[in-house]
């Protein structure tokens, strides 16, 4: 009798054992871990090193520690209850069913996001759930980094002041019944993606709500001191620098990381953020540069973050030459609103947004 053909796929490459199922794909796995550690870096220790250097020196380590906290708060909080209302079984058109994403036949599972099924009128399957090809553990880490730093960027307009207490019981309330809502709604099978809305990483999920969610805050939290809000120098440039690029480099992870898989999409979406940022970053310093006669260091990171939120939620949708017209806009549109249009309205005046988080995330979002 004839021996059987040796198996052409090479050992490392076979499925079928219980640490390699069928429906692994593992360099899908492999990036989708990557992209969510790169996100996660943003946070800890790039917005940490950010916050702690970019404000006062008697402010560092309060700023430094409510973005450590809030990062560590929601990690908590998403694999209790707010990755299954964000991601899980519908149960309003905005909201899904809270619970834990904790037990192991869960999260060995392949990934899925049930409430992303879409039915025709009839009831016929239009559009198939989706269902990526690694683990749910994958799924749920690399969503968690996403909350973690709506939260920390939200921080950013209340530095200088808020209680740390405060801070404490603002995380998990904002996240519960604010960012599981829009999570939903948009990505996790709610109306709006029902509806067709594409927010490819966050535009309005992050951004635009953190921004949003962060003025009101400063509103309702008060102003610094008089003294502070007309002088408050960095304690570091250097180290925000260093923040700063952090932020910028784990980007990668936020905008490559969304289609799911590494596939095209991924490499359009990464290269797309890097021309937008680039774009913005120098957009931002020449309006410094022709309308008050020298370049800002924070302005150029300011610049640097616009173009990133701006091009999020289109990244793996638009063209190479697009993301430069992105960053043009996102390097003027947020410039203007910060240098003119808050200088003249007495509002934004009135309301103490430490960072200008409204401009540099709402705006650019918007």
């Amino acid at each position: 009798m004839a021996a059987l053909p040796p198996n052409p796929v090479p050992v490392a490459y076979q499925g079928g054992t219980p640490a390699v199922p069928v429906w692994l794909n593992k360099g899908d796995n492999a990036w989708q871990m990557i992209s969510a550690t790169l996100v996660g870096l943003q946070s800890v220790p790039g917005l940490v090193i950010l916050y702690g250097s970019i404000v006062k020196k008697k402010w560092a380590v309060n700023s430094a520690f409510m973005a450590l906290y809030a990062f560590a708060a929601v990690v908590l909080c998403w694999v209790i209850w707010g990755y299954k209302m964000s991601f899980g079984h519908k149960l309003l058109p905005f909201w899904g069913k809270a619970g834990p994403a904790l037990g192991q036949k869960y999260l060995v599972n392949q990934a899925l996001l049930p409430a992303t099924t879409q039915f025709y009128d009839d009831g016929r399957v239009e559009t198939a759930m989706v269902t990526p090809f690694y683990p749910m553990a994958s799924m749920v880490w690399f969503q968690c980094v996403f909350a973690g730093i709506t939260l920390v960027i939200l921080a950013g307009s209340v530095l200088g002041r808020m209680s740390f207490k405060a801070w404490m019981a603002f995380v998990p309330l904002w996240l519960t019944f604010c960012y599981t809502v829009g999570a939903f709604s948009l990505w996790g099978g709610g109306f709006l993606f029902h509806w067709g809305v594409m927010d490819y990483s966050g535009g309005y999920v992050i951004h635009l709500s953190s921004g949003i969610a962060g003025f009101t805050a400063a509103y309702w939290v008060g102003p610094r001191s008089k003294k502070d809000r007309e002088r408050f120098p960095p304690n570091n440039v250097l180290l925000m620098l260093a923040g700063a690029g952090l932020l910028w480099m784990g980007w990668a992870g936020f905008n490559g990381g969304d289609p799911y898989s590494a596939n095209v999409d991924s490499s359009m979406a990464v290269l797309n953020t890097n021309i937008c940022a680039a774009t913005s970053l120098l957009v931002w310093t020449w309006l410094d540069v022709i309308f008050f006669k020298k370049p800002s260091v924070i302005g150029a990171v300011q610049g640097m973050i616009t173009g990133l939120v701006s091009i999020t939620p289109g990244a793996g949708l638009v063209q190479g030459w697009a993301a430069i017209v992105f960053g043009i806009l996102s390097g003027s549109v947020p410039w203007f609103t910060m240098m003119i249009v808050h200088k003249r309205w007495s509002l934004l005046q009135h309301i103490d947004d430490t960072l200008g988080v409204f401009h540099t995330h709402a705006i650019a979002g918007i």
